[in-house]
């Protein structure tokens, strides 16, 4: 890829995001006690999904194809909420684990705040959709989000000094958790000094993990982590899926988005690189 690229900046950071996902979940599907289940299989797919569609819409962005890049925009009206009703899922699942097996869940602050902060960044990306390089930042910033978690399991899976290889090393769970976090605060710094005015999503993004970290200490100091724990592992799977992907599809509706879909611009008014990602 030449530098001078369209959109460089955002195509690697996409690719990292994609790579470090892969590595995130090796272990979940090809360590030798893998037992992937049907939800880290439909996580993963819906990931990759989302992914995929912001690799193909910056592809469309930077040919300045408008019109097919409109379209594929359409496929968010379902693949948001279905991202969003995931990782609820997802959060539900792995607080029911821990919940019922008494070991408790470490990501539980982090799976909970993340699910309301990916569907945050995606629900502003549309009510701020006519400033066009800010939505497509915020559409971007959702892949930050990936990349925190991805690079916390890849830390503790392969890198020495972050591998968990014992309970004697437990410790680096918390080590690999302030090395993603300051990674990613690097990562969205580095997209404010490119772009000041649009690029400061990135940097929200990469602070949620900084702030989740904040409220997880909050509550382990007054004993609410068990309670929060408890609380999100017995509710019911099946509803918290269904339900969220409803009020999801509600609230990106509500932005009134999908009716000016059919709306075309007119030629000429703005450059390619003023469009979003959406």
């Amino acid at each position: 890829m030449k530098l001078h690229t369209p959109y460089f900046a955002e195509y690697l950071f996409l690719a990292i995001v994609i790579l470090l996902s892969v590595a995130g979940f090796w272990n979940i599907y090809f360590d030798a006690d893998a037992h992937p289940t049907s939800y880290q299989h439909l996580h993963l797919v819906t990931n990759f999904l989302w992914l995929s569609l912001l690799t193909y819409q910056l592809r469309l962005i930077g040919k300045g194809n408008r019109a097919s890049h409109r379209r594929a925009g359409l496929a968010v009206f379902f693949l948001a909420p279905l991202l969003v009703a995931t990782t609820a899922l997802l959060s539900v699942f792995s607080a029911y684990k821990g919940y019922v097996s008494g070991k408790g869940d470490f990501l539980i602050v982090q799976n909970v705040g993340v699910t309301f902060e990916l569907g945050l960044i995606i629900l502003l990306a549309f009510v701020l959709r006519k400033r066009r390089k800010l939505h497509g930042a915020f559409l971007l910033s959702s892949a930050m989000l990936f990349l925190g978690i991805a690079l916390f399991f890849t830390l503790i899976s392969f890198v020495p000094g972050f591998k968990i290889e014992g309970p004697e090393t437990f410790g680096r769970f918390k080590t690999a958790a302030i090395a993603g976090q300051a990674t990613c605060l690097v990562l969205g710094l580095l997209f404010v000094i490119r772009d000041y005015r649009n690029g400061w999503p990135m940097l929200l993004a990469a602070a949620f993990f900084v702030l989740n970290e904040w409220i997880r200490s909050f509550l382990a100091q007054h004993h609410m982590i068990e309670g929060l724990t408890e609380f999100v592992g017995t509710m019911d799977q099946t509803l918290t899926f269904f339900c969220t992907f409803a009020l999801f599809a509600v609230l990106l509706a509500a932005t009134g988005t999908y009716k000016g879909r059919h709306i075309a611009a007119a030629p000429g008014v703005q450059s390619n690189r003023e469009e979003g990602l959406t």
